[in-house]
């Protein structure tokens, strides 16, 4: 055998030994992947502050982009701060900009604070969800003193209740399924929130009678990742086939009906250490016809709906 070909053998097996190497997982890896975990670690007692921003984007029947409405806030949260042990809220500041204009505060959301709880014997507040008060979403006025569209009032009380919503996914479930029973990586299961109906009625300007239907809704282990330099368990969720009844009062003679279809999903990183969310995404496909007495035609709408949240350090923002 010449030099040249014990040369190639040399280099061939050499190479199978390297794949080989690198396709065997090392005694660390497996355990990182077989390692049980807690996804619902008791809350540190520390302050945490969130910033969240949903984009709506409008897009036309043929497709085409019609604008942005962008909503904006920054929540401060302190840890059972309540008398029933419910974490005390507040909201440092609210911000919306519709259609692509000039972003504009809302004066009367700064610095409200409200109680939020999950567990059902220590709310004190049963008829809103989330115990948020409607009344304070009644008649929001922009920081120019112009009045908000009934659509846009409920995006911005619809904002709290998407930002609670990522807790009732990733804290544990007092009945049926939820985050405590995803112990290992891979494990999915059928969230206890399936199928679940709650009223979106909204004081005067949503009437009783309208609702959100979810899915089969389902939640997944992903896998672990860092944020805030902290090490965080990665959770998936998907609403499945939702869908939606709104009634709008348009004029206090006058009621707009809305009926449609939604699907949501998105990712929720949830540190191990601290069992507070890191950060959030959601993504929305909303498609809907409304009914207005007035017009002779019914109106469609396609709504992509994105949700950001970021737990942010105290230092990166501008509060006392």
């Amino acid at each position: 055998m010449n030099s040249f070909i014990k040369t190639m053998l040399y280099v061939f097996f050499l190479h199978c030994s390297v794949i080989n190497l690198f396709a065997q997982k090392s005694p660390s890896q497996k355990s990182v992947l077989k390692k049980e975990y807690n996804l619902v670690p008791k809350h540190s007692v520390d302050t945490q502050y969130f910033k969240m921003e949903t984009r709506l984007t409008k897009y036309s029947m043929d497709g085409v982009r019609q604008g942005h409405d962008i909503y904006r806030f920054t929540l401060r949260c302190v840890a059972a701060a309540g008398l029933n042990k419910e974490d005390e809220y507040t909201c440092i500041g609210f911000s919306i900009q519709l259609n692509n204009a000039t972003e504009v505060s809302i004066p009367s959301l700064r610095n409200w604070k409200y109680l939020f709880t999950l567990a059902p014997d220590k709310q004190n507040d049963k008829e809103h969800l989330f115990g948020i008060n409607h009344s304070k979403f009644e008649q929001l006025i922009d920081e120019n003193g112009r009045a908000l569209p009934p659509d846009n009032a409920y995006h911005v009380y619809n904002a709290f209740i998407d930002f609670h919503t990522m807790s009732v996914f990733s804290e544990r479930t007092d009945t049926g399924k939820g985050a405590q029973d995803l112990r290992f990586i891979g494990d999915t299961v059928t969230h206890a929130a399936s199928y679940s109906k709650p009223p979106v009625n909204l004081g005067n300007q949503v009437s009783k009678g309208s609702y959100f239907q979810n899915g089969r809704i389902t939640l997944e282990f992903k896998g672990i990742s860092q944020v805030n330099n902290s090490p965080c368990g990665l959770l998936g969720y998907d609403s499945g086939e939702s869908d939606f009844f709104m009634i709008v009062k348009a004029t206090p003679s006058m009621e707009v009906t809305t009926k449609g279809t939604s699907h949501y999903w998105g990712d929720i990183y949830k540190s191990f250490t601290s069992g507070w969310i890191q950060r959030a995404v959601l993504h929305e496909l909303v498609i809907s016809e409304t009914t207005v007495p007035v017009l002779t035609n019914k109106v469609t709408s396609i709504i992509e709906r994105t949700i950001e949240i970021e737990n942010v350090n105290k230092s990166k923002l501008n509060v006392q």
